[in-house]
């Protein structure tokens, strides 16, 4: 009995994915189990296998495709089955199975191969997100010469536009571009040499004036399609930015206690080398299970309050941000949040987080102190009601005790969903911060 392969749900918040690569073709014996094909959800790229065994007998989606969660993606029968009937029911889209060998579409990221058209061809439609428009060359172009010929044919709109601004002959250059078209970079070229003699500043705020208005040109950007995390990324922004009422808490906490506390057990060995963020995860944690009005989410019809701590904690990835999970982060210690952290940090970034890892967090922690940034302001990642955003650790001048002094200070922004949390409950929040902070040793008690 034939087997329909289709777009599953790999994560809970999951709605479409993108197939990476098939690792089963057309006519391969496929076993239930095997793994079909590589697909990349809103957080990672997962495995796809086999829920029946028999033949591929058809594929109906490319490498790169994006299709929705239930879709027919392929056919698994046995190798004489007839399975006309389920093709029939395929998407108009992916009706046509494609050839194990054929080279898939080329990318937005990909540069143009053909020299651009003449100013005769109408100008192509804008490429949308998903695909790239090749412009398509004259059935023939005109010789060109050095010192004659159709100088319309052979240079670029901007470059007339330049040339005719710098006071240059065309006939008298070389073009450098495809077909031997004179471009922009061989009028500049022509402009610095005793051909034309420098440029008066008139001649060079008009190039400047032509050059801004010039219209975009193939090669002069690139459309980059959205991967499905960076997708997720915007529609959940959109859902909090605006439907959630944010405020913003900010406080400046001195680490001196905590920056002795670290170096005295990085002096122990390697099993205690943390850093500042480790440290700060487990406090916000351990403050978070004193606090779980600030522990929660928010449900429309009510408010959840966690029993359990499971810290978010935002990694930034290639196309965007993962938050990988330290489950009970309130309950470990800080050497083991350091381990956890790491390694969670490496294969989020190896995009091989499994979903239990990514998802359900009670709260979120993130840190962009390491790039030098002093203070900034979080999103916050419904239905969690708050979110930290730890800035860069730094010695700075303070007066202490009416004395001027060197000490070690961060800046922390708590922000708030204003439906869930006060600005009382915040500021209560944020001074058993500062306790925990200015005191580490109550970590371990």
């Amino acid at each position: 009995m034939a087997t329909k392969v289709t777009m599953e749900a790999l994560s809970p918040t999951m709605e479409e994915g993108r197939l990476v690569k098939w690792l089963k073709n057309e006519g391969d014996a496929v076993a239930k189990g095997d793994v079909l094909a590589e697909v990349e959800t809103d957080k990672a790229v997962m495995e796809l296998v086999a829920r029946g065994a028999g033949v591929m007998r058809a594929r109906l989606a490319a490498e790169g495709d994006t299709r929705p969660v239930g879709e027919l993606l392929a056919v698994i029968a046995e190798k004489d089955e007839n399975i006309d009937a389920i093709l029939k029911k395929a998407p108009a889209a992916a009706a046509a199975p494609s050839a194990p060998s054929a080279p898939s579409a080329p990318s937005a990221r990909s540069a143009p191969t053909a020299p651009p058209p003449s100013p005769a061809v109408p100008a192509p439609s804008a490429p949308s997100a998903s695909s790239t428009v090749v412009p398509t060359p004259p059935a023939s172009t005109p010789p060109s010469h050095p010192n004659g010929g159709d100088h319309r044919a052979r240079s670029s709109p901007l470059a007339r536009r330049l040339a005719s601004a710098r006071g240059l002959d065309l006939g008298r250059l070389q073009g450098t571009g495809p077909g031997g078209r004179i471009i922009r970079r061989d009028i500049e070229a022509a402009a610095s040499t005793e051909l034309s003699g420098e440029p008066t500043r008139a001649a060079a705020r008009a190039a400047a004036r032509a050059d801004a208005s010039a219209p975009r040109a193939a090669g002069d950007f690139e459309d980059v399609p959205l991967t499905q995390i960076r997708k997720t990324i915007a529609r959940r922004l959109a859902e909090s930015n605006g439907p959630i009422p944010t405020f913003f808490l900010t406080a400046d906490f001195d680490l001196t206690s905590v920056r002795e506390m670290r170096t005295r057990m990085i002096a122990l060995g390697d099993e205690f080398k943390v850093s500042y963020n480790d440290i700060l995860l487990k406090v916000i944690a351990t403050a978070l299970a004193q606090h779980p009005e600030v522990n929660a989410h928010w449900l429309g019809e009510s408010i959840r309050h966690h029993h359990r701590v499971d810290l978010g904690m935002a990694v930034a990835v290639e196309d965007g941000l993962i938050t990988p999970i330290i489950a009970d982060a309130d309950r470990k210690g800080i050497s083991e949040i350091a381990r956890e952290s790491r390694e969670l940090a490496k294969r989020a970034r190896e995009r091989k987080l499994a979903p239990e890892e990514y998802t359900g967090a009670t709260c979120t922690v993130s840190n962009l102190g390491m790039f030098g940034i002093d203070e900034f302001t979080a999103i916050i990642n419904p239905p969690e009601v708050a979110i930290f955003a730890i800035g860069a650790v730094g010695d700075v001048p303070v007066v202490v005790d009416g004395e001027l002094a060197v000490r070690t200070r961060v800046r922390i922004t708590m922000s708030c969903d204003h439906r869930a949390v006060d600005g009382a409950t915040g500021a209560r929040f944020m001074q058993t911060l500062r306790r925990l902070i200015e005191n580490p040793l109550m970590l371990v008690f």
